[in-house]
């Protein structure tokens, strides 16, 4: 389990009566709304979770009085969410990418029974890591 929590401003300003804007000021680009404060809740650790899954630092967090303090007559509530959780529900798409190894390189890898498209993934990721 790998629970976070942020605060969420909830907004209802602009919609119709009932039905929220949720917004987090600490995680720019988690936005959702909801048809009801019980549906805002449930998307709003939705689309926490899904903006922060797979990231390694997460952002930190402002005081709660903080972002109530900038947020006059928008309700700011705290939204917890399980990322492990939140990461399960994300289904990463594959595509095939051809390319060229050495043979004997391709031979012995073979015998050794290595995945391929494993290494290639692992080897990627490590390199996207390094660079950013």
């Amino acid at each position: 389990m790998r629970l976070v929590s942020y605060s969420a401003v909830f907004d209802d300003i602009l919609n119709e009566p009932g039905h929220y804007t949720v917004t987090f000021p600490d995680v720019p680009g988690a936005i959702t709304d909801g048809d009801s404060f019980a549906a805002a809740i449930f998307n709003a650790q939705t689309a926490l979770g899904l903006m922060l899954y797979d990231q390694t630092t997460l952002p930190a967090v402002t005081a709660q009085r903080d972002i109530e303090a900038a947020n006059p007559g928008k309700l700011v509530t705290t939204v917890a969410v399980d990322l492990e959780a939140a990461q399960t529900q994300v289904q990463v798409v594959s595509v095939k990418k051809n390319t060229r190894i050495p043979a004997d390189i391709a031979k012995q890898a073979e015998a050794e029974g290595i995945n391929f498209s494993a290494v290639l993934t692992a080897a990627l990721k490590q390199k996207l890591e390094q660079e950013h």
